[in-house]
């Protein structure tokens, strides 16, 4: 397939922000007539849709005389709208500092200092007032420094006038205008309400969808036209939500908004990028989760619904690309393999289970042990576990005394090993094994069909 992207050298890096690919989605959306398709703003230079707003933003600062030449740009960031405005300062020779709240990823932090900013750090759980929230700080920074404005995304209109000019256009030609629904989430509300604004002046009746992470007061907002909002909470989600309503958020143009947990968003991030090779964040994430929402709702072969995918995931490999992270903050499924899986999974030359019986020699045990490669050994009495050997124990007392290894298994043998239900969650059993309990006996259908050792458990925790 012949593309002609990119087929003339550009003069800067700036030209190439914008006109990023729409891709539809397949495996995420098997089973839905409706056709669902992605923005993928992570295509542009800086890896977010935020380097749309950075230059002009700028460029209107240098219009009004705010900004003169060697002066600083500062602002409170999520972090993508820093790699935009930093991008553009470079190639103009500005200075940029930027606060950041405490739960952004270091990914970001180390690409804005990468960048050259100076980068500030303050506390997420402060109100938005506070004197220590970011944008707070990032006002009081901006007025203390000489020759210093403040890029104010959350309330200057070149951020949706961006999207205006360039979003909603691209959106309009790439469906060749057969675009139905529109599903973005407000961090600024720049990108929902450019697009909103262009997308209905083309077609009225096309719907445009906010979604929002539980924890923010958006929705919330919107759904009681600004009457009222509960407290806001913290959420994991980067980027986009609110503890306050921007400036730069026109709720007129939004037809829904959709709440949705950082869980289902991480979620369906992760499968974007397993399922669809799209690598992106998790506000992507939480937006294709509404979409797919709206898809499966409206059912409609005919529809056309484009879900914006915000940054990309190397923003987060620290966080929801992560599993540790993911598990501490209870937002990864628990592992669903079971002991019989763990069972199955063995090597095939081992076999389920070996065991001895009651009245067989210790001699004979520690050969079968031997024999098997096993550390361990079930004494089973026809189907009734009715005790344990180990090679430790047994090798320990036939050192000791000679005859013990003429002695019966029944004379010298330890408690059973625990039975437990073949469909148990494996790590269900991890706190089960110890020094003392080596191994649980696998049961199925009323009968002993497996064992799983300490060993086993390790394997198999080395392999996930």
């Amino acid at each position: 397939m012949t593309m002609i992207r990119n087929r003339k050298p550009y003069d800067n890096v700036l030209q190439t922000i914008g006109w990023t690919p729409l891709i539809r989605l397949h495996r995420v959306a098997r089973g839905i007539r409706t056709p669902i398709y992605g923005k993928a703003e992570f295509f542009n230079p800086g890896g977010s849709v935020k380097d749309r707003i950075g230059l002009p933003i700028i460029e209107r600062a240098e219009r009004e005389g705010a900004l003169k030449p060697g002066g600083t740009i500062v602002e409170g960031t999520s972090g993508n709208t820093g790699v935009g405005l930093a991008i553009a300062a470079a190639l103009k020779g500005y200075r940029c500092i930027f606060t950041l709240p405490d739960k952004m990823s270091q990914e970001k932090v180390r690409l804005l200092k990468a960048f050259g900013a100076e980068v500030i750090i303050t506390p997420t759980a402060v109100p938005p007032d506070h004197p220590d929230n970011y944008v707070m700080m990032a006002k009081r920074i901006a007025k203390e420094t000489p020759n210093a404005i403040l890029a104010n995304q959350f309330y200057n209109e070149a951020n949706p006038q961006a999207h205006y000019d360039t979003t909603g256009p691209e959106l309009w030609e790439q469906s060749e205008g057969r675009i139905t629904h529109f599903v973005a989430a407000a961090g600024t509300g720049g990108t929902l309400s450019g697009v909103g604004r262009y997308l209905k002046e083309k077609n009225p009746k096309i719907q445009i969808i906010a979604g929002d992470p539980v924890g923010s007061i958006l929705a919330d907002l919107w759904h009681t036209k600004g009457k009222s909002h509960g407290e806001g909470a913290p959420y994991k989600v980067e980027g986009i939500g609110q503890d306050k309503l921007p400036g730069t958020l026109d709720m007129s143009v939004i037809d829904d908004y959709v709440t949705v947990s950082d869980k289902d968003a991480f979620a369906m991030s992760r499968r974007l990028t397993r399922e669809e090779g799209l690598f992106v964040g998790g506000s992507a994430g939480l937006i294709a989760h509404v979409a797919l929402e709206v898809a499966r709702r409206i059912d409609d072969p005919n529809a056309f619904v484009v879900t914006f995918l915000c940054d990309t995931g190397e923003r987060y490999l620290s966080k929801l690309y992560n599993d540790e992270w993911m598990r501490e903050n209870q937002l990864l499924d628990a592992d669903r393999t079971t002991l019989a899986q763990v069972v199955g999974g063995k090597p095939a030359t081992a076999q389920p289970l070996v065991s001895v019986a009651p009245g067989a020699s210790v001699r004979q045990a520690l050969r079968l042990m031997s024999l098997h490669d096993v550390s361990q050994l079930p004494v089973m009495d026809g189907a009734s576990c009715v005790g344990s050997v180990s090679e430790w124990s047994l090798a320990a007392r036939g050192l000791e005394n000679t005859k013990v290894l003429d002695a019966a298994v029944s004379e010298v043998m330890d408690p059973p090993f625990p039975i437990v239900d073949a469909n148990q969650p494996a790590d269900s059993v991890a706190t089960l094994l110890s020094k003392a309990n080596p191994a649980v006996l696998v049961r199925a259908g009323g009968s002993v069909t497996g064992i799983v050792t300490r060993s086993d458990m390790l394997s198999y925790l080395m392999a996930r």
